[in-house]
């Protein structure tokens, strides 16, 4: 478990994360998550296949086509747990320096995975109350 210590660095200051899931539909927690995040200045960068825009960012079918038009600092998943391998494969395979998986989310040997090619790795924690935590 990390502390708010640890995480300090990671929510700040604020950076482009490409968020894995993110619904283009407002009651959806990734939706609200996201826009959360890019109200604290946070650049977002929308990866699902089935959306254009969300956000008023251009969406992106997969991690290596975002990766190819911008730099990703973090990679955020609102993927089921069973979803997370190719996610970290990917992410490993584009360099993206960090991964966070969101509050009941959690895949140890993918985490472990990532954790081996040197990123800095959260699961199981959500983005937005732990930003929200650290900037009280």
């Amino acid at each position: 478990m990390r502390s708010i210590d640890t995480l300090h660095p990671l929510l700040f200051p604020p950076r482009t994360v490409a968020v894995v899931g993110l619904s283009p539909k407002p009651h959806r927690e990734s939706f609200k998550v996201a826009a959360y995040m890019q109200r604290q200045g946070w650049r977002i960068v929308p990866i699902n296949p089935n959306a254009a825009e969300i956000l008023g960012e251009k969406a992106y079918p997969s991690l290596t086509e975002a990766a190819a038009h911008e730099t990703i600092a973090m990679v955020n998943v609102f993927r089921n747990s069973e979803d997370v391998p190719p996610v970290v494969d990917e992410a490993i395979a584009i360099g993206a320096p960090a991964i966070w998986l969101q509050l009941g989310i959690r895949n140890d040997d993918a985490m472990a995975r990532a954790r081996a090619a040197g990123m800095q790795t959260v699961q199981d924690k959500c983005l937005l109350i732990e930003h929200a935590r650290a900037a009280s």
